[in-house]
């Protein structure tokens, strides 16, 4: 990293290169193993203890709030606030990106961690072999995971066919889950482009041709398209994560267009390697490896584009148990990169535009559920409304308008009727229900990591491939 942004006497010096760090963690399916704190690197130590502080603080201003005269002019004092900025969020314009690429075409190395994949993995590389873009500036790597299913074989196979096929088969002691996996595989890679997919990743063919134009802004650091739900008709947890895949994006988008946060989400993120070296590859000690390198790269002053279209489609959880474990690993990587980073976030490392972004949107995703239940708790005691209830109301508005939008923005250019806006606002409506059970998740997640031993829980998505491409 730059030596003018990470000054050799500051305590984040343990970050660079994180790919270097030994981890004891391990990524076995739904293995869990307890971590010694004492192992840890500096920063990643006390989350425990961390967690609990911030519990604590929210719990006690939240009472606070009620037993003082003016708890609730402050809250609306703070809800103008924030709706100012959401209002500058909704009406900013999109970026426009270039179309294409000036000059020579840079290369392109595709990563995918797989393990147990058989019932994807073929149709992944005849995808993603099949991209337009010339033969010889890209390259595929699989990185197998140790597979103990038919996954290797069908590799094999798969090699003898696609050129562009490479594929690295990791050891059953080999460490540090995907993160791990794709340090391992990166020295072995040639792309000035780094693009990672999930094992059920479906995308169209100019994918490429699309995405790489935007790195000819030399602060762009990285790129996350859209994740679409292939399987989003199923049922109404699909249809759920497909409206709040819409969501998402829209607010990404928005986000950037004013310099503020754009985030990696893992699936479909392509990330300049010049970036990702100077921010020492991917966290071996962090259970969401897209979102903690979403903020090591703001740090580092870099930018993160995050575009509707190209989308890339993968399968979404078809019912609420697998919702739960995925949706509380998000969440707990989420607010694990806060307690990491915090002192560098107060030390205003991202400069103002993005710090007030970046606080805004944990006030609202992370803070606000977790006083949602002292707020409610006191309310009840007090016999009178939740003092944080204009806040809320703030967010849930904003949350349909972005969801609406969001959804209109995926068929942009088709022409609407009237009967194409009651479906998208059925949809909305729909999605808002669904999105009630990240007030149940932050919450219980924020608790349970201020009493839990710190733990690293990999539990494996299931890819059925039983949508088609």
């Amino acid at each position: 990293m730059p030596a003018n942004f990470w000054p050799e006497e500051d305590s984040s010096n343990e970050l660079a290169p994180l790919n270097s760090l030994l981890s004891d963690l391990s990524g076995t399916e739904e293995l869990v193993v307890e971590t010694e704190p004492l192992f840890l690197p500096f920063r990643f130590q006390g989350r425990r203890r961390k967690a609990a502080l911030v519990l604590t603080l929210v719990w006690s201003i939240t009472i606070a709030l009620h037993l003082v005269s003016w708890g609730f002019s402050f809250v609306l004092g703070l809800t103008t606030i924030l709706g100012i900025h959401a209002l500058e969020v909704v009406f900013a314009r999109p970026r426009r990106h270039p179309q294409r690429i000036e000059g020579e075409l840079p290369s392109v190395s595709v990563l995918v961690s797989a393990k147990n994949e058989e019932a994807v993995i073929g149709r992944l590389v005849k995808n993603l072999c099949s991209l337009d873009y010339p033969d010889n500036k890209y390259e595929l790597w699989i990185i197998d995971d140790n597979s103990s299913d038919s996954t290797p074989q069908l590799l094999a196979e798969l090699a003898k066919e696609y050129k562009q096929l490479k594929i690295l088969r990791r050891s059953a002691q080999a460490t540090g889950g995907k993160s791990g996996a794709l340090n391992q595989v990166l020295p072995l890679t040639k792309g000035d482009i780094i693009a990672v997919f999930d094992a059920d990743a479906q995308v169209a063919p100019d994918l490429l041709q699309e995405v790489v134009p935007l790195f000819q802004r030399e602060k762009v650091g990285a790129v996350q398209v859209r994740k679409a739900i292939a399987n989003a008709k199923e049922n109404f947890w699909t249809k759920g994560q497909m409206a709040e895949m819409a969501l998402d994006t829209y607010f990404q988008q928005q986000r950037t267009a004013l310099g503020g946060i754009g985030e990696l989400r893992g699936n479909g993120q392509f990330v300049r390697r010049a970036a990702l070296t100077s921010c020492g590859g991917w966290n071996e000690e962090t259970i969401t490896d897209d979102l903690d390198l979403t903020l090591r790269l703001h740090l580092d002053d870099w930018d993160i584009e995050c575009v509707f279209s190209p989308a890339v489609e993968e399968e979404g959880v078809t019912n609420a148990i697998a919702l739960w474990h995925q949706r509380n690993r998000w969440a707990e990587g989420g607010y694990q990169r806060y307690l990491d980073y915090w002192d560098l976030l107060l030390r205003n490392r991202l400069g103002v535009r993005k710090t007030w972004d970046l606080f805004s949107f944990m006030l609202i995703m992370y803070i606000l559920p977790t006083a949602t239940i002292p707020d409610l708790l006191m309310a009840i005691a007090r016999h009178r409304l939740p003092m944080l209830g204009p806040i809320t109301a703030l967010s849930v508005s904003l949350s349909m308008l972005g969801m609406l939008t969001g959804l209109r923005r995926i068929h942009q250019g088709q022409k609407f009727q009237f009967s194409t806006y009651l479906a998208l606002l059925l949809q909305t409506i729909r999605g808002t229900i669904y999105m009630l059970h990240w007030l149940v998740v932050m919450s219980s997640t924020t608790a349970r990591m201020s009493f839990r031993p710190k733990r690293l829980k990999w539990v494996k998505t299931v890819h059925t491939g039983a949508h088609k491409a």
